[in-house]
């Protein structure tokens, strides 16, 4: 069985839960170049009743990114989770109903691919500023950042914007 893929027809009435890993692989094949590496567990329960299903997932882990700061490879925590009611109709659609996505599939679907919403929820759980804390970023990338120079000053001999000092004279 593929990761991340519920047989539906197959499933039994009441719960089953799935376990699996995510690594940088299923990102990398995702084609998301920001997540280097990955170590998260991917648990999903499913309750069927009928024709509706109910998919409660968690994602926990860490995942590997750059510092937006300093580029050197920062480790995130992931701890984050979705809840989805599946049901069969016209079409393929999402929807939103307070707490739960719901997911239309079309009629005779045999299986539940997950790997987009493991994929998105991952991405979206992670902070748009993704930086090392305050000390721990590489120094020898720091000392390019230096904010020493304020605006009013003439730039050091050094800077490639000494030559531009005298434009405004």
């Amino acid at each position: 069985m593929q990761p991340f893929v519920i047989p539906l027809s197959g499933l039994a009435q009441g719960g089953t839960q799935f376990d699996w890993r995510a690594d940088g692989t299923f990102f990398g094949n995702s084609g998301n170049s920001e997540i280097l590496a990955a170590d998260l567990g991917v648990t999903v329960h499913v309750e069927k009743s009928m024709r509706f299903f109910g998919v409660d997932g968690t994602i926990t882990g860490k995942v590997t990114v750059l510092c937006d700061r300093c580029l050197e490879e920062l480790e995130l925590p992931v701890d984050t989770g979705f809840k989805l009611s599946v049901k069969f109709g016209e079409g393929a659609e999402t929807a939103d109903a307070g707490d739960r996505e719901i997911v239309m599939i079309p009629e005779g679907s045999q299986e539940l691919d997950l790997s987009q919403f493991v994929y998105d929820y991952t991405c979206i759980s992670l902070p748009m500023r993704r930086v090392h804390p305050e000390g721990e970023c590489n120094p020898e990338a720091l000392k390019y950042l230096s904010t020493e120079e304020s605006a009013g000053d003439a730039p050091s001999a050094g800077s490639p914007f000494a030559a531009l000092k005298d434009i405004l004279k």
